[in-house]
């Protein structure tokens, strides 16, 4: 039963069906207390903590000035130089004007090209503006600032080490045997990367997920991109976006990010019209969100989604608005004075942030608790939940989707949220709140998977779509993020140093059958960018040409439900929970 109950709160299905009763009237409610209230005694850890969803888990006490790496105001203007005894490197020509980036040993790499002015000052909350051209040669051989974060504990030597409002830059990988002298024949497909964190961590130039392996493997132009996180990127403090932070700045970053790459990419040898956007954890919520949005259906082709977090809701505007009622407590300024707002340092603003990150604004949302921060249904940009939109058919169905998850999504969570196993009378209770009158049924149930159902609902409309799970536990001795129950399990995120080649960033090493997989999946990710096809079997006659790649069938009913199984050993197989799964579905409670 303890592994039940903690599938059923970190599963993907908790949140959306908890009851359905209005929960305007409650007040920001601590989830320990809650859930203490519910059972006196509970084993709840005291502090409240942030996770990063890319196995950084933070626990920091409310602070009054958190430790954050240090903060630059860089701007753009710092990177132009007229110097003509520079370094070699690449130059192109972009809207904005010529950027000179660095030749490394995978790729050629042009790091922290600005895709947008700073959003500081008075353009603090306000949506991101096209870059403004520069004068010279812009200098693009090393990264810019991180976004604004903030995080303790173990895992703080794997923060950024230099923050900064003044973010919106973006990394650009180019395979090596691109000639810029001289315009490409056949323009390389681009692959998009949005990093994870909760919206509140990471960042393009993470070590984590340095795109050079992927873009010389693959043959495709690789993008990573920052975008505003936590308050700076989500606040919404009032209904007028004019007079107050109105959220989804960070959704708005992206989308800005996707349309310089179709308005430029072309000089770094990349197609506008070949572009994948990929992410795992929020990057794949992200993906989901662009999915769902018409504004956003012009700026890429296809999607790739590692490990989306269907459980966790996106807060209406009402739930928005009373975290940032909570927020601007803290700051000492009123929801409507903007004046004060505005002139909070960014200091404050993370400090005011890390200290409503562990508030929940609904109680019958307990998952809540690991997105504090992030996306909001604003009625325009975005209109509806993730799982409504997937269902109903309300997302860019013509659009070939590979979607997946790591056979242990939860164990991560758990090992955060609880610090000793719960008892059968513990996991009654928390069942029966949060899922009332299905209770008795769920009892005996467990692990829904809302993926499958969404999958369902798109081949159902003749959408084209690939699932995966990653299923390898890692097998040198030493572990990775210091996390050591990651060690035995399949955790949230497992797959990535697997798809960027970056294992000896995550301190392990591939062992040969690991390296095998590494490059399997590799392969499966570039012909799905070159092709729409992970399997294509004229991608693995050229890059992937020494590859025995097994055949990845689309899921669809016709092939049983096949899919792939990522391990040492890749294999299609006929989904083996089918059963559970159509047991939540004949439940109807997604909605």
């Amino acid at each position: 039963m303890e592994s039940c109950l903690c599938l059923l709160l970190l599963c993907p299905l908790s949140l959306v069906m908890a009851t359905g009763e209005d929960t305007k009237n409650y007040d920001d409610i601590d989830l320990v207390s809650f859930l203490r209230s519910i059972l006196p005694g509970l084993p709840l850890r005291d502090e409240p903590f942030i996770i990063n969803r890319n196995f950084e888990i933070n626990s920091p006490k409310e602070l009054e000035h958190p430790e954050v790496p240090s903060i630059t105001q860089e701007t753009k203007d710092k990177a132009v130089s007229q110097e003509t005894n520079a370094p070699r490197g690449p130059v192109v020509i972009t809207k904005g004007g010529r950027i000179k980036g660095t030749t490394v040993d995978k790729a050629h790499v042009f790091y922290g090209i600005p895709y947008a002015d700073p959003p500081v000052g008075p353009n603090r909350w306000k949506p991101p503006r096209p870059a403004s051209p520069w004068p010279g040669v812009y200098d693009a051989s090393s990264p810019r600032a991180a976004c604004m974060q903030a995080c303790r504990g173990p895992i703080t030597e794997e923060c950024p080490r230099v923050v900064s409002e003044d973010c919106l830059y973006l990394n650009i990988f180019v395979p090596l045997d691109v000639d810029f002298s001289s315009p490409l024949r056949t323009p390389l497909p681009v692959m998009v990367w949005i990093h994870g964190g909760d919206f509140i961590a990471g960042s393009a130039s993470k070590p984590l997920y340095d795109g050079r392996f992927i873009s010389n493997f693959t043959h495709t132009v690789v993008v990573n991109m920052e975008y505003r996180l936590g308050a700076f990127g989500f606040l919404v403090s009032g209904k007028d976006p004019h007079t107050s932070p109105a959220g989804n700045y960070g959704i708005l970053d992206q989308q800005s990010a996707l349309l310089w790459v179709q308005q430029n990419i072309a000089a770094f040898g990349g197609d506008p019209n070949k572009v994948t956007i990929f992410g795992e954890s929020a990057g794949a919520q992200s993906v989901s969100l662009h999915l769902m949005m018409e504004s956003s259906r012009p700026l890429f082709k296809q999607a790739v989604l590692q490990s989306l977090p269907f459980s966790i809701p996106l807060k209406t505007r009402h739930e928005a608005l009373k975290l940032g009622g909570d927020f601007a407590k803290h700051t000492n300024c009123t929801v409507s004075d903007i004046v004060c707002l505005l002139s909070l340092t960014p200091q404050a603003v993370l400090a005011a942030q890390m200290k409503t990150s562990s508030r929940m604004v609904n109680p019958f949302r307990f998952l809540e608790v690991f997105e504090t921060w992030g996306p909001h249904i604003d009625g325009d940009l975005i209109k509806e939940q993730t799982v409504s939109a997937f269902q109903r058919g309300h997302w860019q169905k013509e659009k070939p989707m590979l979607l997946g998850t790591t056979s242990e999504e939860g164990v991560i969570f758990v090992y955060a949220f609880f610090n000793k196993p719960v008892s059968v009378l513990e996991s009654t209770v928390y069942i029966t709140a949060i899922f009332k009158q299905h209770s008795l049924q769920i009892l005996h149930r467990y692990l829904p998977l809302y993926r499958r159902r969404s999958a369902r609902a798109g081949t159902a409309l003749g959408s084209k779509v690939w699932m995966y799970v990653f299923d390898h536990v890692v097998s040198d001795t030493r572990v990775w993020s210091g996390l050591t129950f990651c060690y035995h399990h399949v955790c949230h995120g497992a797959e990535l140093p697997f798809l960027f080649d970056s294992a000896p960033v995550a301190n392990f090493t591939l062992l040969p059958p690991e390296k095998l997989l590494s490059s399997q999946i590799l392969c499966y990710w570039g012909s799905f960018a070159h092709t729409g096809d992970p399997s294509s079997q004229v991608q693995q006659t050229t890059f992937c040409q020494d590859q025995r790649l097994p055949v990845w069938p689309s899921y669809s009913d016709t092939s049983g439900w096949l899919v792939m199984n990522l391990t040492v050993g890749s294999h299609a197989q006929v989904g083996t929970r089918n059963h559970i799964c159509d047991f939540w579905d004949q439940l109807d409670i997604y909605l």
